[in-house]
């Protein structure tokens, strides 16, 4: 299809996309499962985010279907098989640090801010916004084709475990919650957690969702053999900012790290590690602090604990996103591996299992499958074309990456955008998230093209 056609159809559009992306993200849709709320399982917010997307549907001329408050689709065309596209519009909490309302978009510069525009909220309405598009182009429907919309993603996906225990797989599909120019391969996973006690450390909290980066802990501390001296000196070399206070029941610390998605660790500031860290180096050798410093020290590659692995796409990585003190002064936390496509999650996880030691255990939570499709089939490829296609970029190739996306929930689905293969800060799951609106414009029209090139996939 002609590129500058498609694109006169995309900006007749740009204004209400923006327009639809400002109304869905006023909704602070943040996933909580609840197993005894048959009517609104993730919550009431985000069963009214997707009844909204869904009167978008509606108002376009399609069939909008709400699957019992789990998911729902929006669907055009005929056929016996069926395109599926599927996103969230479910998101992580907000957090601390904005200094823009993450529930209202802002434009400036040419770039949306607010929380989901790049995850993933505004891929999803682009997603809608291309489906109209190949409507008005009358482009001759050989398939359905189905935006797919679950609530969960962020907490599990028991939202398209949902859909598809009812619905099936679809025929071919992508979701837009990854990278272009096309993912072909997404990393196993293994979801652990930790718990001890302390002599030394009296609170802790720290954390708001297990799979992003720590951004901010605070700790009360009491221990006699702490060189304060020694621990200010270790912040202030460190790439963090802190703050310590003498009370009478011990020395609060509150550091600040920067966050980011625990698929890319590395990416991050832990303000866990770099705590724990400094209280182990400025002479606090308490039970806890030394488990920390044995089993993740400052490692995000799992190369502390004796877990480490690689395969040709990429090494393991391991990130502690949350942590917590019980009312029994029990130390809580939660570990999120990523583990290359060819090494076997459960032999990581019995390793990792392996490495309970100065009275904390680790208790595997669960394994999850890696996912791998070959790059060279028709089905990436028509992907990957339509991605050149439309950017001009040959240079970037399909990728695996170390984040899980609804691919593992559903058959026939690889991830497909919505980042693009630059440097630039999308902010997934960290504060002031964004996306520029030229990319916005962007991801339609390559949607557009490969929804066409799907279509066209077994016609021959």
């Amino acid at each position: 299809m002609d590129k500058k056609l498609i694109e006169s159809h995309v900006d007749h559009y740009m204004d209400e996309l923006l327009f639809r992306l400002k109304e869905t993200v006023a909704y602070p849709s943040v996933s909580e499962y609840d197993p005894n709320n048959n009517e609104n399982p993730f919550g009431i917010t985000c069963t009214q985010c997707l009844n909204h997307v869904l009167t978008y549907g509606e108002q376009d001329g399609f069939t909008s279907v709400n699957v019992d408050n789990y998911a729902g689709y929006i669907e055009m065309g005929m056929g016996g098989k069926t395109i599926g596209i599927c996103g969230h519009l479910d998101v992580v909490p907000a957090g601390d640090g904005w200094n823009k309302d993450p529930y209202d978009t802002t434009i400036e510069n040419g770039v949306v801010y607010g929380r989901g525009v790049a995850d993933d909220k505004g891929a999803v309405i682009a997603a809608l916004t291309a489906m109209k598009v190949i409507r008005d182009m009358e482009i001759p429907l050989t398939k359905k084709i189905r935006l797919i919309m679950g609530i969960n993603e962020e907490k599990g996906s028991r939202c398209l475990t949902h859909y598809v225990q009812k619905y099936g797989s679809v025929d071919y599909g992508f979701t837009p919650d990854g990278d272009f120019p096309v993912i072909f391969g997404e990393k196993g996973m293994v979801g652990a957690s930790f718990a001890g006690k302390s002599a030394s450390i009296k609170s802790i909290e720290g954390g708001t969702v297990s799979n992003a980066v720590c951004f901010k802990v605070k700790a009360v501390i009491t221990d006699a053999n702490l060189d304060i001296k020694a621990l200010t000196q270790y912040f202030d070399d460190a790439p963090v900012s802190y703050t310590l206070s003498a009370l009478d029941d011990g020395l609060t610390i509150e550091v600040i790290g920067k966050s980011a998605h625990a698929s890319l660790p590395h990416l991050g500031i832990n303000a866990i590690a770099y705590l724990m860290d400094g209280l182990y180096h400025s002479g606090c050798k308490d039970e806890f602090v030394l488990f920390y410093h044995d089993v993740f020290g400052m490692s995000t590659n799992g190369s502390t604990s004796g877990i480490y692995c690689r395969d040709q796409y990429g090494e393991l990585t391991m990130n502690n996103g949350l942590i917590s003190m019980d009312e029994n002064g029990l130390i809580h936390g939660s570990i999120d591996i990523r583990v290359p496509v060819q090494c076997d999650p459960n032999e990581v996880a019995d390793k990792l299992a392996k490495a309970s030691c100065h009275g904390v255990t680790i208790d595997i939570i669960d394994t999850v499958h890696s996912l791998y499709y070959d790059p060279s089939s028709p089905f990436i490829q028509s992907l990957l074309k339509a991605y050149r296609d439309i950017t001009g970029d040959t240079e970037s190739e399909p990728m695996v990456i170390g984040g899980g996306t609804y691919a593992k929930e559903i058959n026939n689905v690889v991830a497909f955008g919505c980042a693009f293969p630059h440097d630039y800060p999308y902010n997934l799951h960290d504060v002031n998230e964004s996306v520029p609106v030229s990319e916005l414009k962007a991801q339609v029209m390559i949607y557009v093209q490969a929804i066409l090139n799907l279509l066209a996939l077994e016609d021959h």
